[in-house]
């Protein structure tokens, strides 16, 4: 699987230094998933936070130290997972109309809001509404930059564009842990009301930098038949020095197999992705995304960190839990190394079959041993490792989903992908509590028993299923995927239809360069007389 690339339709040059600009403007749309890294790290900080716990929580005469009822616990992790839920739902008829760009923009706005709420309140429901609210913003920040990311950049660079989206997500979890390691000592509201303000900023920054350099989506503007307006937007994401020849080839290959997609799919688009050869595209949509909630990262891992460490006797949990964050940025700028050498299969292969380890062998520490130091030792030991592996091989499982639908049905494919990985997530947040918690069941780090076998599930599932789909244009993983070509040939299989959209854009902007020539040599004798 490793060796030897795939056979590609792509008429760019295959290099990074041809296509920075775009590379640049990936990175400013990526911006906005700091927010998903930040707010899961410093949640879980807050929930081992005595400046945190005086307001939300209770002191508990039995443990010596301030605690938080369960069910507070899960309401506050849970309904932030249920907004993003609510939210991916409503990508697919919100984008039709007003694209990608607005989306970031709307993602913004609810942002600014239910953080000022935060900020604010001591009600226990003010918070709760202010999770759900900023759910939806997470929700749309994280769909539309992957949507945005998927159509923008070029076919052999959206995994180095997909890695630097998990490397934006991994700043936000070390961000978070570090500003909860600076301030969980201190007294009252600024222990966390601190951490919270610093939601305001990447939205900030990412707003204004969309506004003035980045241009909607070429792919978008192609499905609402405003193909004069995709042309403009696919030059500006370009290099300005780009060959004409490549350009037109790569512009037409998007023209010709929007203008196919938009014939197939009249009815509602909703419908339409439980139709002929999109059915096979959603579930597998469906099933990769969700990959997320069922390896455990999500649900226990980040969330519950630092309380996890500390109920399992691991003193200093808070500078742990910053190195553990520390490990997800490591094993993402792992995955730069190889993103554009190794297939999408073999990474998740990889990844996923280490994580299910990572969870096990704690389970079995602390059946054996609970409670002890060495196993204390073992369980950061893991969570470490299982971090380093999750997010080296995230980005490849967001990056499939979106390379597998439709691009006509692209919003509401991955949005409806996007939104049953964040029901998983909500699953597992609202469970989480009742199995690590030490007044409900206390199983500590043998809840990774249940995660092993989820993982394991999933190995065989990418083992069967997933075609590989590395350095492919979208409009050739349309085409193979029409052809009903079977997962295990996607690699070597040869896109006539896309290449003849290639070809016959190269020969016409030839016969015009010819054209040109022509006139430029009859105008010649002319010109010296």
């Amino acid at each position: 699987m490793v060796g030897g690339a795939p056979i590609s339709a792509n008429p760019l040059k295959l290099d990074v230094r041809s296509h920075a600009k775009c590379l640049v403007l990936c990175v400013v749309a990526t911006l906005s998933t700091f927010q998903y890294g930040l707010d899961y790290a410093l949640v879980g900080g807050f929930l081992s936070m005595p400046g945190f716990l005086e307001v939300f929580g209770y002191y508990s005469e039995d443990l010596g130290r301030w605690n938080i009822d369960p069910t507070v616990q899960q309401l506050i992790s849970s309904l932030m997972t249920i907004g993003t839920f609510l939210s991916s739902l409503l990508v697919g008829p919100f984008s039709m109309k007003f694209g990608r760009r607005h989306g970031l923009w709307a993602a913004a706005l609810l942002n600014y809001i239910a953080t000022a709420i935060q900020l604010g309140t001591t009600s226990k429901g003010a918070l709760y509404f202010s999770r759900l609210l900023l759910g939806v913003s997470v929700g749309w920040f994280l769909t539309f930059a992957q949507l945005y990311v998927h159509e923008a950049a070029p076919a052999h660079l959206r995994g180095i564009a997909f890695a630097v989206y998990q490397v934006m997500l991994s700043i936000g979890s070390i961000v978070g842990a570090s500003v909860d390691f600076g301030t969980h000592t201190m007294k009252g509201r600024d222990a966390y009301q601190i951490p919270l303000a610093i939601f305001f900023v990447a939205p900030t920054l990412q707003s204004v930098l969309m506004y003035f350099f980045a241009p909607e989506s070429p792919r978008w503007l192609m499905t609402q038949r405003k193909e004069e307006a995709a042309e403009a937007s696919l030059r500006r994401l370009r290099n300005s020095n780009i060959d004409e020849l490549e350009f037109q080839a790569e512009l037409n290959e998007i023209r010709q197999s929007t203008r196919e997609q938009l014939e197939q799919n009249k009815k509602a688009l909703f419908l339409e992705m439980w139709r002929g050869t999109n059915l096979r595209r959603t579930l597998l949509s469906i099933a990769v995304v969700c990959f997320h909630s069922a390896n455990g990262y999500v649900s226990w891992i980040t969330i519950y960190t630092t309380y996890f460490l500390q109920i399992a006797g691991v003193e200093n949990a808070f500078a742990y839990s910053v190195m553990v964050t520390c490990m997800g940025l490591l094993g993402v700028l792992v995955s730069f190394c190889f993103v554009r050498l190794v297939d999408r299969r073999t990474v998740m292969l990889i990844g996923i079959t280490a994580c299910g380890i990572c969870q096990l062998v704690p389970a079995i520490a602390w059946t054996k041993s609970p409670g002890t130091e060495a196993t204390g030792k073992v369980v950061v030991a893991f969570i470490s490792l299982f971090t380093f592996f999750y997010v080296a091989y995230a980005p490849y499982a967001w990056l499939l989903g979106g390379e597998y639908v439709n691009n006509h049905l692209r919003a509401f494919t991955f949005g409806l992908a996007t939104a049953m990985n964040f029901l998983g997530n909500w699953g597992g947040t609202f469970s989480a509590p009742y199995f690590i918690n030490p007044a409900k069941f206390a199983w500590g780090p043998k809840y990774g028993y249940i995660w092993f076998v989820s993982n394991m599930a999933c190995v065989v599932f990418t083992w069967f299923f997933l075609p590989e789909t590395r350095d492919r244009t979208l409009e050739e993983i349309h085409e193979m995927f029409e052809a009903r070509v079977p997962a295990r040939k996607f690699k070597h299989y040869v896109c006539a239809n896309v290449e003849s959209y290639a070809a016959e854009a190269m020969g016409q902007e030839l016969g015009e360069r010819k054209a040109v020539e022509a006139a430029h040599v009859e105008e010649l004798p002319e010109s010296k007389a």
